[in-house]
């Protein structure tokens, strides 16, 4: 009798695993019908492999299935996962199972009580303690260096890249240097005193009263003109320019009265005249310039010192 019941023990454990073999036997015999890449929904496979359905439904593999496995995701590349599960070799023997028993007194050993509160000191230090124990989330890289990891470019080609924008870090400040120094007035008195030094020169160069008594009449007029004009730069009514032309000349001068500027414009005009005119300049109008001039010249005086 027990070799009867021995035998049906056999007979009955033994029925799982052929049919789990038949199973993996007819995905294998589907697969090689398939086409991975056209063979795609269960009507296209259960039209090359119409007892597929009803061998996985008879195997150990019916309880995996899922409830759409008939749908259109079934594929080529699932049978083979699921073949894979069929034939994974069986897993070792289950340990033996906890005992919950044994819990307590482990955590009497320890000295755990559950029904114990802790102080507000406890709590702080074990508060401090989980803070301190976090580890700092792993740095990230800045998005250029991240942009430039991507494209994959040669060591040499970023180090270039670096210096150029460090140079342009280093143009750059040097440019706000520049541009508050600007703004504090250093390079305005360094061109004012570059003007006073040229206007210094250009004083001492001009013509002198005697050189202007000895000229000629028709040059009279700009050997005034040119010596006023020295004795505005001297005294400093002039603005610092390269260049003016006579009407310019005329507005721009820092002159104490009214009239002055007019004794000045008819001067200009008068050198001019003589200049462009197509003909002679009548004596009698370059005497009244040059006397208008010489008022002026004689009413210029030094600014008083402020």
């Amino acid at each position: 009798m027990s070799r009867w019941l021995l035998a049906l023990l056999v007979i009955t454990a033994g029925a799982p695993l052929a049919r789990a073999a038949d199973a993996v036997a007819a995905i294998d015999a589907c697969l090689g019908r398939l086409d991975a890449t056209l063979d795609v929904g269960f009507a296209r496979i259960s039209a090359r492999c119409p007892d597929l359905a009803r061998d996985l439904g008879a195997s150990p593999a019916a309880d995996w299935l899922p409830a759409d496995w008939t749908g259109s995701g079934l594929s080529a590349g699932g049978l083979r996962e699921l073949r894979t599960l069929l034939t994974r070799p069986a897993a070792a023997a289950l340990r033996a199972p906890p005992r919950p028993a044994a819990v307590a007194a482990v955590l009497a050993g320890i000295g755990f009580d559950p029904h114990r509160h802790l102080s507000t000191w406890e709590r702080f230090k074990a508060w401090l303690r989980e803070v301190l124990s976090q580890r700092p989330p792993p740095e990230e890289r800045g998005w250029l260096r991240r942009l430039l990891g991507d494209l994959g470019m040669p060591q040499a080609m970023l180090d270039t890249i670096a210096w150029c924008a460090l140079a342009a870090i280093a143009v750059l400040a040097v440019a706000i240097v520049a541009n508050e120094l600007r703004v504090a007035g250093l390079f305005a008195r360094a061109r004012r005193s570059a003007f006073a030094s040229r206007d210094a020169r250009g004083a001492s160069s001009a013509p002198s009263v005697a050189a202007l008594a000895g000229a000629a009449l028709a040059e009279q007029p700009r050997l005034l003109l040119e010596l006023i004009v020295a004795r505005l730069r001297a005294q400093d009514r002039l603005p610092p320019a390269r260049a003016l032309t006579l009407h310019e000349l005329a507005r721009a001068a820092r002159l104490p009265h009214a009239a002055d500027h007019e004794r000045l414009a008819a001067l200009a005009v008068a050198c001019e005249r003589i200049r462009f005119a197509a003909g002679e300049v009548p004596a009698t109008t370059l005497a009244a310039a040059l006397t208008r001039g010489r008022e002026l010249l004689a009413g210029l005086e030094p600014l008083p010192a402020g």
